[in-house]
């Protein structure tokens, strides 16, 4: 498996990266330990996750993913040899804010707990905190490196202003810049990231690592009619995407996908993967028939006509 650099750091990470958030929630810990051995087995090595996931799951509070995730590593004695990526900031710490001093600090002791590690690679601002000063977060952040805390930091659903401005102050105050971004981006959703942030991460050498990479699904196929809604748990979110774009985009998705003797969730992988600001698309699996399906992305190579019956289908209006 052909790694990548993640931004301008150390950190080398596979095309693709298992997301977390489905630990402790669709999938319970024996099929978390199946799902991840399945993963590192087929030579890939990065895991996102958040100290948050699944705090939505009634009964949880939070933390549930990064537990589970520890466990494993524990069990496995497989810690260097994967990249750990976890977030921090979407709930408000001791103080009520997210990514001040004081949050992180607490945070960051708890995450390396459930994770039983001794060290993050990548820790990332899970969003914005207006109300925090970015010279405060860069410099805990600072301080975390170097006690060999955490190696290389990320931000995640920052815009693009903010974004700059948080790299501007990083290179005039000498601290850590964001060495990766984590937006919303998938064949669907693409004018967000593609106007600002997408510019922006490619002239600074930054990462960026997708979320809802398969739009929540809905790229994966299953997902052509109402009727359909009831498969899953995020079945609900379907409606905003089964409209006249979106089944254009699934025409085209069902269309390179028999080209090419694939799924349409591996093409829709695959087109990330092939996008020059892409490091590695964030894509959850509850089955290892689903993660066999998102493995075989890593693989797929879309030929020129593809692509760009692709980009046509999906350009944003």
């Amino acid at each position: 498996m052909g790694m990548r650099r993640l931004g301008r750091s150390d950190l080398q990470v596979s095309p693709l990266c298992f997301g977390g958030n489905v630990f402790g929630w669709t999938a319970d810990e024996p099929t978390s330990f199946a799902l991840l051995d399945g993963f590192v087995a087929a030579g890939l090595n990065f895991i996102d996750t958040a100290d948050v996931y699944s705090a939505w799951v009634p009964g949880n509070t939070g933390g549930e993913s990064e537990t589970i995730i520890g466990r494993w590593l524990k069990s496995r004695g497989n810690r260097e040899t994967v990249v750990i990526a976890t977030k921090v900031g979407w709930a408000p710490g001791p103080d009520g804010k997210g990514l001040s001093k004081v949050s992180i600090r607490a945070a960051v002791e708890a995450s390396l707990r459930r994770l039983q590690t001794d060290v993050i690679d990548l820790y990332q601002s899970h969003k914005d905190d207006p109300d925090t000063p970015l010279e405060e977060t860069l410099q805990v952040y600072a301080e975390l490196i170097q006690e060999g805390k955490v190696r290389a930091i990320g931000a995640s659903n920052y815009s693009a202003a903010r974004l700059q401005e948080a790299l501007d102050l990083s290179a005039r105050a000498g601290l850590p810049r964001y060495e990766s971004l984590q937006p919303e981006y998938n064949l669907y959703d693409r004018a967000g990231f593609e106007a600002e942030l997408e510019p922006l991460c490619r002239a600074s050498g930054l990462g960026v690592i997708t979320y809802y990479s398969l739009a929540a699904g809905f790229l994966t196929g299953k997902y052509r009619s109402e009727a359909d809604f009831g498969q899953s748990t995020r079945g609900q979110r379907m409606g905003q995407y089964l409209n006249k774009r979106g089944l254009r985009i699934l025409a085209a998705l069902d269309e390179a996908a028999a080209q090419h003797r694939a799924t349409p969730a591996q093409v829709a992988l695959a087109w990330l993967m092939a996008r020059p600001s892409v490091t590695a698309p964030i894509a959850s699996a509850t089955s290892l028939a689903q993660l066999q399906d998102l493995i075989a992305a890593t693989q797929l190579r879309l030929d020129p006509s593809a692509t760009s019956a692709l980009d046509q289908a999906s350009a944003p209006t």
